[in-house]
C-alpha cells in the first residue's frame, strides 16, 4: 500500500517550511525570513496516530515575484499538488488576508484534491485573526503556530481523516518514485 502524500503550499514567508519541519519532527527544509529560499519540492516522512504519510514542502507561489524563479516554483508546486492526496494551504495570520492568498486558492481550484486551510503565526490564540480567511471559501480556517507547535495536532487530525483507510507503516511503500521526484 502506498503512503498518502500531503503537499504544503502557499505564498512566500507564511511558514510552510516551518510547518513542514514541525510535522516531520526534524529540520529538513531551510527556514529563513527571506522569500524564495525554497524553490524545489522537498520531501519528508511523517506519522500521526498510526498513519504514516509523506509530506512535500513547496516554494511560495507569488505572481508578483520578478526573481526569474517563479515559473519553476509554480511548476514544482503543481507537480506536488497533482501527486497529493491532501493539500495544506498555509496563510499568514499576522499579515492577514492578501491578494496572493486568493491567487493560491485559484491555483488549487484546478485540482481535485482536499484542501485544509492553515492560518499560521497564531502564537497567542488570536483567533480573531483567522476570521477573514473564511473569505477564501475553503471552510473553517485552522489556527496554528508552527514555530511553537500550537494547533498542529488539530491539523494532523483533519489530515488523517482525509485518508481512505488506516495505514500500517510496515506495509507501506513510497508513493513517490525517484522519477516523479525528478520532474
Amino acid at each position: 500500500m502506498k503512503k498518502p502524500l500531503v503537499a504544503v503550499v502557499g505564498r512566500p514567508n507564511v511558514g510552510k517550511s516551518t510547518l513542514f519541519n514541525r510535522i516531520c519532527g526534524r529540520r529538513i527544509s531551510i527556514v529563513k525570513d527571506v522569500p524564495g529560499v525554497t524553490r524545489d519540492r522537498i520531501y519528508g516522512d511523517a506519522e500521526w496516530c498510526g498513519y504514516a504519510f509523506s509530506l512535500v514542502d513547496t516554494g511560495g507561489i507569488d505572481k508578483l515575484d520578478t526573481s526569474g524563479f517563479q515559473e519553476n516554483i509554480v511548476a514544482q508546486a503543481q507537480i506536488a499538488v497533482e501527486l497529493a492526496d491532501v493539500v495544506l494551504l498555509v496563510v499568514d495570520g499576522k499579515q492577514g488576508l492578501v491578494p496572493a492568498d486568493y491567487e493560491a486558492v485559484e491555483f488549487l481550484r484546478r485540482f481535485n484534491v482536499p484542501v485544509i486551510l492553515v492560518v499560521n503565526k497564531i502564537d497567542n490564540n488570536e483567533l480573531e485573526n483567522t476570521y477573514e480567511f473564511y473569505n477564501l471559501g475553503l471552510g473553517e480556517p485552522m489556527p496554528v503556530s508552527a514555530e511553537h507547535n500550537k494547533g498542529v495536532a488539530d491539523v494532523l487530525d483533519v489530515v488523517i481523516s482525509k485518508f481512505q483507510s488506516k495505514i500500517d507503516p510496515e506495509k507501506q511503500t513510497d508513493q513517490i518514485t525517484k522519477e516523479e521526484r525528478k520532474k
